[in-house]
């Protein structure tokens, strides 16, 4: 039977068609949207401080961001909005000023349990020069800040000069205090001190923060200088843990790795291959490096300084075998200092076309205002790629309970890297 058709029906019927594909395309798009995700990289500001040097989030999906700012305080961000008050007010007690700028209140740290304990370290560099580490407490809910004179001494570092004292408190993996130390200066390292293992300068450090129960002999039998206390039998200010490399041997029982001259950044990944203990050390005149490798790998580690400067010999003296090789080095030039970064984890970052940055070490240099990455592998890096972000002095880097990550500059600002739709970055 034929069925005839008005004309119109026909214009109905096409119109009906017509809809009909456009809806079925809007779908596919959207569907391709969802599974492609975003296409670029944005900086998003959270907030403008005054020289911020780090940035830290307490234990917990939701907590706080702390800002360091170098001069002396430690600033709250509460739901995007950075609080009048500060966490912590140091600046009577801080040195911030001296040639090269590298002093200052400089890192803050949260212990796992810090929900519970209130308890909270902080590192700056003190009236005399010296790198200071101390324990305080979280607020009560009447008091607006932590009181800066109920600090608890953990542990205080000595420095030649006004440069290169590191200064990062990061708990690790272990849920143990790493403690980045710079050699101290000046240029060169002319006393070896990075090398030496009887001295805490040019190393990293592993403590447990809360005190133990005596002082820790070295291997000579005599005290460590840094967990004695003020008299014969008092409590230690912290407390070794056994498994540190030196603890039985020569040398101070604080040393986790050594031979690095200013660990300014340093970061942790835990990723199902394992924990990665990344570092950005800070060259002196010819190269930058960057050191990725095992946590268990890093104990008892010496990464070469003054040895070796990046992969080129320097000073000597020690076979190069016997060191850990950088995955990374650039030479000076438009870059002159390295600044730590973390290998991005965030699954907001993740299937950006052929831009993929989930996976890669991000990085930047203070002296270049732009932002590099690469993706570490077992032989070798994969290769570098830089952003078209201009950041004038990227002073550190920083991750957040879910991932995302932040980045500091010297002129106040600090960002978070958020997924952008359109080309921003």
């Amino acid at each position: 039977m034929q069925t005839i058709f008005t004309r119109r029906q026909i214009e109905t019927i096409l119109a009906a068609l017509l809809a009909a594909t456009t809806a079925m395309v809007g779908l596919a798009n959207r569907g391709s949207a969802e599974v492609l995700g975003p296409k670029f990289l944005t900086l998003e500001k959270v907030g403008r401080f005054k020289e911020p040097v780090h940035l830290s989030q307490p234990p917990g999906v939701g907590s706080p961001l702390f800002v360091v700012e170098r001069r002396g305080t430690v600033r709250v961000i509460v739901d995007g909005q950075v609080q009048p008050q500060p966490l912590l007010d140091l600046r009577r007690k801080v040195k911030f000023s001296g040639k090269g700028g590298e002093q200052g209140l400089l890192s803050i740290a949260f212990p796992p349990d810090y929900a519970e304990s209130g308890l909270f370290y902080v590192a700056y560099t003190d009236r005399r020069n010296a790198l200071r580490i101390e324990e305080y407490k979280r607020p009560a809910p009447d008091e607006p800040s932590a009181r800066a004179k109920d600090e608890r001494l953990v542990l205080r570092i000595p420095q030649p000069t006004t440069k290169h004292h590191g200064g990062l408190l990061l708990f690790g993996p272990d849920n143990l205090l790493y403690i980045g130390s710079g050699d101290g200066g000046p240029s060169g390292d002319p006393g070896n001190v990075a090398q030496n293992k009887r001295v805490l300068l040019g190393k990293l450090l592993r403590i447990d923060p809360r005190r133990g129960p005596a002082p820790v002999p070295s291997a000579k039998g005599k005290k460590g200088k840094g967990a004695k206390g003020k008299r014969s039998g008092e409590r230690a200010a912290y407390t070794i843990p056994p498994d540190n490399p030196l603890v039985g041997r020569p040398g101070r029982n604080e040393i986790f790795a050594y031979g690095l001259r200013n660990p300014w950044r340093f970061s942790f990944d835990q990723s199902p291959a394992g924990d990665l203990l990344t570092i950005g050390d800070v060259g002196d005149e010819r190269y930058e490096e960057v050191n990725i490798l095992p946590v268990g790998k890093a104990r008892g580690a010496n990464f070469g300084w003054p040895a070796y400067e990046g992969r080129a010999k320097l000073r000597g003296g020690v076979p190069r075998n016997r060191t850990v090789l950088p995955v990374y080095t650039y030479p000076h030039g438009r870059r002159c200092s390295v600044i730590g970064g973390h290998i991005v984890r965030d699954p907001r970052l993740s299937r950006i076309r052929g831009r993929e940055i989930v996976g890669r070490y991000l990085f930047g240099d203070f002296c270049s205002q732009r932002l590099f990455a690469f993706r570490p592998r077992p032989d070798k890096v994969g290769r570098e790629r830089s952003f078209r972000f201009e950041l004038p002095g990227v002073t550190s880097f920083a991750e957040d309970r879910t991932g995302r990550i932040y980045v500091l500059t010297y002129a106040g600002p600090v960002f978070r890297i958020d997924p952008a739709r359109k080309r921003i970055e």
